[in-house]
């Protein structure tokens, strides 16, 4: 089994292509989802986030915006959530590559592969990208966003020439939906003609 990473600056339109990926009968771990189920009703994190961050949890779960508040530009309570969440997420991806174990190749959908160096243990890496105009005007029509905000989450993030020129195949989602989509079905069958490790 060969396993790529998916990943793609904020609006570059990953999780429209992951989407695609899995109606071509890929499947795909989602980090994002899965964070979002760990944190979610019941999450299992929710004990550990609340002792570090308290207040920010409750019957829904963890409340996005309490945590973000309490993390987002603060690189130490950052790095504190990412030591609870980070190796829940891994442990499920492993769970995840078991289960498919015999298939040609999986994609694990992971937004900052690169920023946090997970791309070295991979078969291949797959970026998403788009023209910078187009990403800037996907993400302010986000609700809640704004351009301070996005100029604050791009300085996170690798740039997109520097993670193009790190991938070993692009998809570009600029285009036209049905455009996009011929490039993922294209990528399917020439990655599925991969067998073994």
């Amino acid at each position: 089994m060969k396993v790529y990473g998916l990943t793609g600056s904020i609006g570059m339109g990953k999780s429209a292509v992951a989407a695609m990926f899995r109606r071509e009968g890929v499947p795909v771990f989602d980090a994002d989802a899965e964070v979002h189920r760990l944190q979610g009703p019941g999450g299992r994190l929710l004990p550990a986030i609340e002792a570090r961050f308290p207040g920010v949890t409750g019957p829904a779960g963890v409340d996005r915006a309490k945590l973000g508040a309490a993390v987002f530009g603060h690189a130490p309570a950052r790095q504190a959530l990412e030591a609870i969440v980070h190796p829940a997420v891994r442990a499920e991806r492993q769970r995840f590559l078991r289960r498919h174990r015999a298939r040609a190749f999986v994609v694990l959908d992971i937004p900052l592969l690169f920023e946090t160096g997970g791309a070295g243990r991979l078969d291949g890496v797959i970026v998403v990208t788009a023209p910078a105009w187009k990403q800037r005007k996907r993400v302010l029509a986000r609700p809640g966003m704004t351009p301070g905000k996005f100029r604050q989450i791009l300085r996170l993030q690798m740039p997109d020439a520097e993670k193009r020129a790190r991938a070993d195949h692009i998809i570009h989602t600029g285009v036209t939906f049905t455009a996009t989509r011929a490039q993922v079905r294209r990528l399917v069958a020439c990655l599925g003609g991969h067998r073994g490790r």
